[in-house]
């Protein structure tokens, strides 16, 4: 089978010789044609098994149907062979849909509801790509996918992504899920990548934490140190001072099998971690985020019937905080990440008026403060945000549509918008906030940098977990590529079939 529509690099053919020989990760940039090595194995596949199918695994819609486009234009076979299967499809035309196709490109759990009822023959899979990778975990719809055809061990299988994880044992545990032998690795330094990379500045703008908003942080943090020493009792050994959310999520944990013991305490404990979490995303919020990110956020609380919600309002320390909030919001007083932003985006247009910026950050309510700050200063901007934060598929790819067209200078998103959507590539990526994950800061960078010159941009507020947040993601993606050239020079000692022995 012959491709078209493209000419394979040179990297791309030397990963394609390890992914025919192997079941094979793959760990390589944003914007450096994952995808197109899909179809060059498909194709190869496709060649050695006429009879056989393909499946391409992909977490959303709007990314099933980019990929499927691809595979169209790029291989050279009767479009119809190659579907996008959806589980709106309904189930009594699917056999039909299986035996009629080639190539099936479809969500995860699209393809688990299918063999689970017996509509496609595994015997028949000849190559089974994973796309975004990393989210092959535990029991996720990748990983049994996976584990079925690996039992009938007849169907090659591809993982892609830019980023699998910052340690050695989770970057192990998706190629244990997947039958992962080899990895193949390339970043932007690697010789037969270079000339394909794009220069892309990384611009880092330090925000001091200003006064006002400094007094509300101590007010919460003396709360947050109050109900801090009661979790001794619960099995809390470490210093207090160290204390973090992964150590209060463990003990929720441990007291939930605690509380199914009948343990009364328990009950207690639960909602005092519960407190604890609560007022650790306040801190965060304020930190990272904003005035009116955490108003909003004590509304919501107002809304909540919890032990724990009642007890953080009624606290003085906390009343007195929605007080100075309050007070804050009436003198038009943010955090300054906004008006940076704002200057930043104005100084940036008027150099380019045709520059398209994407600005990440975490929360909806944030993507709606931005977007109304921007809109409301004379900049045309628009939001993406995910399904369960108010936008329908048909929805987002409409957003995404009016900013690759140019309609709008500005796509403020949260994560929806860092992972595989069809987004043109944008000359300026900003940080509003910044994430713990390498996978997440790599996949927001990689909306920069692929076909022309880009910027990256990190907002970080000094002193805070915004910070801790910016140099972990760092530090965390440089261990990861460590892991995995030592993987890739290690190789396999575990032998795998060729194509051609697959029958």
């Amino acid at each position: 089978m012959q491709i078209k529509n493209f000419t394979p690099r040179t990297y791309q053919l030397n990963i394609l010789n390890t992914c025919k020989a192997n079941n094979t990760l793959v760990c390589i940039p944003t914007g450096l044609g994952k995808t197109k090595i899909a179809i060059m194995l498909a194709a190869e596949v496709l060649d050695k098994r006429p009879d056989a199918k393909v499946i391409v695994l992909t977490p959303t819609r709007p990314l099933a149907d980019q990929i499927t486009k691809e595979f169209q234009e790029c291989l050279e076979i009767n479009k119809e062979k190659i579907i996008l299967l959806t589980g709106e499809t309904h189930a009594s035309k699917r056999d039909v849909k299986y035996e009629d196709s080639q190539i099936i490109i479809a969500t995860p759990q699209t393809i688990q509801r299918d063999i689970e009822n017996n509509r496609i023959d595994l015997d028949k899979i000849g190559l089974l790509v994973i796309d975004e990778a990393h989210r092959s975990r535990q029991k996720f719809a990748n990983t049994i996918v996976s584990k079925n055809l690996l039992e009938k061990g007849t169907s090659r299988i591809l993982a892609l992504t830019a980023s699998p994880g910052n340690t050695k044992a989770k970057i192990d545990e998706i190629c244990e899920n997947l039958g992962i032998t080899a990895v193949e690795i390339r970043s932007e330094s690697d010789e037969d990548v270079k000339e394909h990379v794009q220069k892309k500045d990384a611009e880092y703008v330090e925000i001091e934490f200003p006064e006002q908003l400094k007094r509300i942080h101590t007010m919460i943090k003396e709360y947050y140190k109050e109900r801090l020493e009661n979790v001794r009792s619960f099995g809390i050994y470490k210093p207090l001072n160290v204390v973090n959310k992964t150590d209060l999520i463990l003990l929720q944990r441990r007291l939930q099998g605690e509380i199914q013991k009948n343990n009364q305490s328990a009950f207690y404990g639960m909602s005092l971690v519960a407190q604890l979490l609560k007022l650790s995303y306040m801190l965060e919020t304020l930190e990272t985020q904003g005035v009116k990110s955490l108003m909003d956020f004590l509304k919501k609380l107002d809304t909540e019937t919890s032990k724990a919600s009642k007890t953080i309002l009624m606290n003085p320390k906390i009343i007195l905080v929605r007080q100075e909030l309050e007070k804050l919001k009436e003198q038009d007083i943010e955090h300054p990440k906004f008006n940076k932003l704002l200057e930043i985006i104005k100084n940036n247009l008027e150099t380019n008026k045709n520059f398209r910026i994407i600005i990440f950050a975490t929360y909806r309510n944030t993507v709606d403060n931005i977007y109304n700050l921007l809109n409301n200063s004379g900049i045309s901007a628009i939001k993406l945000v995910g399904q369960n934060e108010g936008l329908t598929q048909k929805e987002q790819i409409e957003s995404i549509k009016q900013f690759n067209d140019g309609i709008y200078n500005c796509l403020i998103t949260t994560s929806i918008g860092e992972e595989g959507l069809s987004i043109k590539e944008a000359d300026i990526a900003i940080f509003y906030d910044n994430t713990p994950s390498s996978i997440r800061k790599i996949q927001r960078a990689g909306r920069v940098g692929r076909m022309k010159e880009g910027k990256v941009i990190f907002l970080v507020t000094k002193g805070t977990i915004d910070a801790a947040y910016y140099w972990k993601s760092k530090k965390d993606e440089s261990k990861m590529k460590n892991i995995l050239y030592k993987m890739k020079d290690k190789g396999t000692s575990i032998k795998q079939n060729s194509l051609s022995d697959f029958k």
